[in-house]
């Protein structure tokens, strides 16, 4: 019997998506970060936008390739800001702003429609919930949990740039369990891509795990071949409740398995 449902952020529990015009934002935003700070952007609003891609792109193949997480001092004087000519110390010192306003500016982020409601249900059947998500800020998913009004449903959150590993490295759900007292046997992912939730969480050994479709999940899945699938694949966040409903009445896990899976249309 299951006792524990931990969430994705981005993806699952909010749609976000990234376009010219964020990354336009974004590098603004950068840039007046820099000189609130007394540094001097290092190249016009265009030339900025293709450093910080630039940037990203590299520290996109580092992480990837490891799947680590480095703290946002390194991020940003090794790999964002790395050919700016900036002062490293001062531009350590303001590294966690950057990374939070990138987060904030870079994607465009919604709340998907009936996710509160559908925690509300989860906590009714006793449920404990929780987030493990990847993120390069330390602070962003606190915040925008705060501004959704849900943070009090999840007993911890749990996130990559603390713990150090991103997924689908099975520590950071691994960590996310000992913070809230599971253990995978008992527990259900829910994330958007196979690439890193599905194949993370089964490594990890959660008992069952949900896809639900995103704007990432194609961009983040296409080079999959013979990778495992989710145990159930929703169409509607609100479609978690039904199958954990159906999960927590079943004493069995192996029987619940055989169930027919949910498919988008």
């Amino acid at each position: 019997m299951i006792d524990t449902v931990l969430f994705d952020m981005g993806g699952t529990l909010e749609d976000i998506c990234n376009t010219p015009q964020t990354l336009a934002r974004a590098a603004r935003r950068t840039a007046a970060i820099l000189l609130k700070h007394g540094l001097q952007p290092p190249a016009p609003e265009k030339k900025m936008e293709e450093m910080l891609s630039q940037g990203l792109r590299l520290y996109s193949l580092e992480r990837d390739t490891n799947n680590l997480e480095l703290k946002p001092e390194r991020i940003w004087a090794d790999f964002m800001l790395s050919r700016a000519g900036l002062d490293r110390e001062s531009l350590e010192g303001i590294a966690e702003e950057l990374a939070f306003a990138w987060e904030n500016d870079y994607f465009e982020r919604r709340l998907r429609p009936g996710v509160e409601e559908m925690l509300q249900g989860l906590k009714a059947l006793g449920l404990k919930l929780g987030i493990v998500s990847n993120t390069a800020s330390l602070y962003q998913v606190f915040d925008q949990l705060e501004k959704y009004r849900i943070r009090q449903y999840f007993g911890d959150v749990t996130l990559s740039s603390q713990v150090g590993y991103r997924k689908p490295h099975p520590n950071i759900f691994r960590t996310a369990l000992l913070q809230v007292q599971s253990r995978p046997q008992n527990s259900v992912y829910v994330g958007d891509t196979v690439s890193r939730d599905i194949i993370g969480s089964k490594r990890a050994g959660f008992a069952f795990s949900i896809l639900i479709h995103s704007k990432l999940t194609k961009e983040k899945d296409e080079v999959l071949v013979d990778a495992p699938q989710a145990d159930y694949v929703i169409r509607e966040i609100s479609d978690v409740l039904a199958v954990c409903e159906t999960l927590v009445q079943s004493p069995l896990p192996r029987l619940v398995k055989k169930m027919p899976v949910m498919k988008p249309v």
